[in-house]
C-alpha cells in the first residue's frame, strides 16, 4: 500500500546488472564489457578482462532485510530490493513514502570498475550505452520520480563535453563526476570550459562522496601550482591543498582542489552537490581549512607561484557546496547552520545498508525533530526541487 509522500531522496542507487545495458554496445566492444558470472566463494561477481574480479558488494544490497536475517556474504544482485525494472521501483518507493529518487549508479561496480576497459573507446561506448539506456529505458517510465544522473567518463575534457552535451539533450537530471573534467585526478584550467557548458546547459553537477584518487590516480598529485617547482615540494613534503584538507576526511581532498583552484572566484555561479561525504565533521573542517590555508598560502604564493583567494574557504563552502544527510546524522542537523540550511539535503542511500526501506519515516522524524516546518521542507524535499530543477508538484 502506498504511503503519503514524505520525501525526495537526493542519493539512491541502481544497482542493476550489467547486462541490463551493455546490449547496447557496439557488437565489437561487447566482449571487453562487464559481465556478471559466479564468484568463487558463492554470490555474483562481475568481470572485465584484464582486471580482477570485483565480488558483488554485500554493503550495497541490504534493502528490506533486517539486521537479523542479513548475512554480508554470498550476495546475489536479483535478491534485493531496487534492482528490478523502473515499475518495480516505483512500487518501492510508494511502499516507502518516497515521492522520488536521485539515481546514482553503483559507485563499486559501475563508473569505477568501468575505468579497467583497457581501450578507450570501448570505455567511452560503456559510459554512453548506459547514459542512453537510464534514459531512454528506466528513468523514461516516470522521469518526474526517476531522476537519472549521467556518468562522466575519465578520459579528456573532449570526451566530459561531449557526453555532458549528450546527457543534457537525453533530458538526465544532472551529471556525476568521478574525475575533474579534464579527465585526472587534480583540477586544471580548462576545467572551467566543462562548468560553464554545465551551468549554461542547466545541467546539475554532482560527486558521490569524492573524486576518483584509486588505483593509478592514488599517484597523481593533489595539485599543480603555476611555478611548480619539484624542489619544494619535496622539502614541504604536503602542498596547500594538502594542509588544508589534512583534518577531515576523504572528500576534503576533493574540496579543498576545487577551492584552491580559484574555480569559484572566476565562475561565482557555480554549484556542485557532494552525495554521502557524512557531514557532521564538514564545520568542524571549515574551520580547519580557514586556519591552515591562511597559515600555508603565503609561502605557496612566493614558491609555487598561488593565486590568492578572495574570501575564507569556509565561505566557499557555504556558498557552492551542497551535501546529503542521512538518518544516524543528527550532529549533522544540529550543526546545520554552520553550512546553510539551505545545502543540506536528505537522502536515504537506497538499497545500501544504511538504508530503513521500507519504513524511513521513524528515522526521519528523528532525524527533523526540533526543526521548523520549513526547514523540514527544504531538507526533505525543497532542496532537492531547487537544485535539480524539478517540478515541485511531484511532491505533492
Amino acid at each position: 500500500m502506498a504511503k503519503p509522500y514524505e520525501f525526495i531522496s537526493s542519493d539512491t542507487h541502481l544497482e542493476v546488472l550489467p547486462e541490463r545495458w551493455t546490449g547496447r554496445v557496439d557488437a565489437k566492444y561487447r566482449d571487453q564489457m562487464p559481465r556478471t558470472v559466479p564468484h568463487p566463494d558463492g554470490g555474483d561477481a562481475l568481470y572485465i578482462e584484464g582486471a580482477p574480479l570485483f565480488q558483488v558488494a554485500y554493503l550495497d544490497l541490504r534493502a528490506g532485510r533486517t539486521s537479523e536475517d542479513w548475512q554480508p556474504f554470498d550476495v546475489k544482485v536479483e535478491d534485493t530490493a531496487g534492482v528490478g525494472p523502473p515499475e518495480q521501483r516505483l512500487q518501492e518507493q510508494d511502499q516507502d513514502g518516497c515521492a522520488a529518487e536521485v539515481l546514482f549508479p553503483n559507485m563499486q561496480a559501475g563508473p569505477g570498475l568501468w575505468r579497467n576497459i583497457a581501450a578507450d573507446p570501448a570505455y567511452l561506448a560503456a559510459i554512453r550505452a548506459y547514459n542512453n539506456w537510464l534514459a531512454e529505458e528506466y528513468c523514461a517510465v516516470d522521469p518526474n520520480r526517476l531522476l537519472g544522473l549521467g556518468v562522466m567518463p575519465m578520459t579528456t575534457l573532449a570526451d566530459s563535453l561531449a557526453e555532458l552535451e549528450h546527457c543534457a539533450k537525453l533530458g538526465l537530471k544532472g551529471v556525476l563526476l568521478s574525475s575533474f573534467p579534464n579527465g585526472m585526478a587534480y583540477p586544471l584550467p580548462e576545467d572551467d570550459q566543462f562548468w560553464s557548458a554545465a551551468m549554461a546547459m542547466h545541467m546539475p553537477l554532482t560527486v558521490h562522496v569524492a573524486f576518483d584518487r584509486g588505483g593509478a590516480r592514488a599517484e597523481q598529485p593533489t595539485f599543480k601550482y603555476p611555478d611548480e617547482n619539484p624542489d619544494i615540494l619535496r622539502k614541504v613534503k604536503r602542498g596547500l591543498v594538502d594542509q588544508m584538507a589534512l583534518l577531515g576526511l576523504r572528500p576534503a581532498t576533493s574540496f579543498s582542489q576545487l577551492i584552491a583552484s580559484g574555480v569559484f572566484d572566476r565562475l561565482p555561479d557555480l554549484r556542485i552537490f557532494f552525495a554521502e561525504t557524512r557531514l557532521g565533521w564538514v564545520p568542524f573542517w571549515m574551520n580547519e581549512a580557514d586556519f591552515w590555508y591562511e597559515r600555508h598560502r603565503h609561502w605557496a604564493q612566493r614558491y609555487l607561484g598561488f593565486k590568492p583567494l578572495q574570501r575564507k574557504p569556509s565561505e566557499y563552502m557555504q556558498e557552492h557546496f551542497l551535501f546529503s544527510v542521512q538518518g544516524p546524522e543528527l550532529v549533522a542537523i544540529e550543526l546545520r547552520h554552520h553550512l546553510g540550511i539551505e545545502h543540506i539535503m536528505f537522502a536515504t542511500d537506497f538499497p545500501h545498508i544504511e538504508c530503513e526501506w521500507p519504513n524511513t519515516k521513524p528515522t526521519l522524524d528523528g532525524l527533523m525533530a526540533g526543526l521548523s516546518p520549513d526547514e523540514k521542507y527544504k531538507i526533505v524535499a525543497g532542496n532537492v526541487i531547487d537544485y535539480f530543477s524539478l517540478d515541485p508538484v511531484v511532491f505533492n
